[in-house]
């Protein structure tokens, strides 16, 4: 599941990354040793060194776990039973392909950069496993699902809050934006504006995702 969640971001975004997230999952002992908050299912650990950069990837086995029944059947079955688990594990990869990309440019990035990019990636992946006839009511559905009815870890420090709550605005503005894609069915606008938006960086990135229009 891990491969495909990862496949599906790269087709979307038209690029190609030859590290494979899959193979930089580490289990519990490994995050807490490497410096986990060990307060989520997923979280990307990332360090730095003599232009070096270094990533581990943890997902949770109960996350892994719940997962696991869908890995042999279509995506759209998972989005039925267990949307959240499918979403954390694609915030995981997301995560983890954006900071490959930007290393790969040679670009720094920020924490809500990297925040408000994995609330879009995760709209995106959810919406085109289900493209075509009735897009239009699920992409409703997961602007409330993923925007709206959302709720934050009481041990998260403000600045963290403060971080999320801005990533979960900017992301909820561009992809509102989106829907005029979606309720056309026009595949191929809808990519090229995600595809641009991936591609911008830092300041202007947050920029675009908090334009909106009149």
């Amino acid at each position: 599941m891990i491969g495909r969640v990862q496949d599906h971001l790269e087709a979307i975004y038209g690029i190609t990354c030859e590290a494979r997230a899959e193979t930089f999952v580490v289990d519990t002992e490994a995050a807490v040793q490497l410096g986990g908050t060990g307060r989520t299912e997923e979280e990307l650990l990332v360090s730095e060194a003599e232009g070096e950069l270094e990533m581990a990837l943890y997902l949770a086995p109960s996350l892994l776990s719940r997962l696991k029944p869908y890995e042999a059947g279509p995506v759209g079955h998972l989005l039925d039973g267990d949307l959240d688990g499918y979403c954390q594990l694609a915030e995981g990869v997301s995560h983890f392909l954006y900071v490959a990309h930007t290393a790969a440019h040679g670009r720094a990035l920020s924490l809500l950069e990297l925040e408000a990019q994995a609330e879009v990636d995760k709209f995106a992946v959810c919406l085109l496993h289900r493209w075509g006839e009735g897009v239009k009511a699920w992409a409703q559905e997961l602007l409330r699902r993923l925007f709206d009815r959302v709720s934050y870890h009481a041990r998260l420090s403000p600045q963290e809050r403060w971080r999320y709550e801005q990533a979960n605005r900017l992301s909820r503005n561009f992809c509102s934006r989106l829907m005029v894609h979606v309720a056309e069915r026009r595949l191929d606008r809808l990519l090229s504006e995600l595809r641009y938006a991936y591609r911008l960086g830092a300041e202007a990135k947050l920029a675009h995702f908090a334009y909106a229009t009149t």
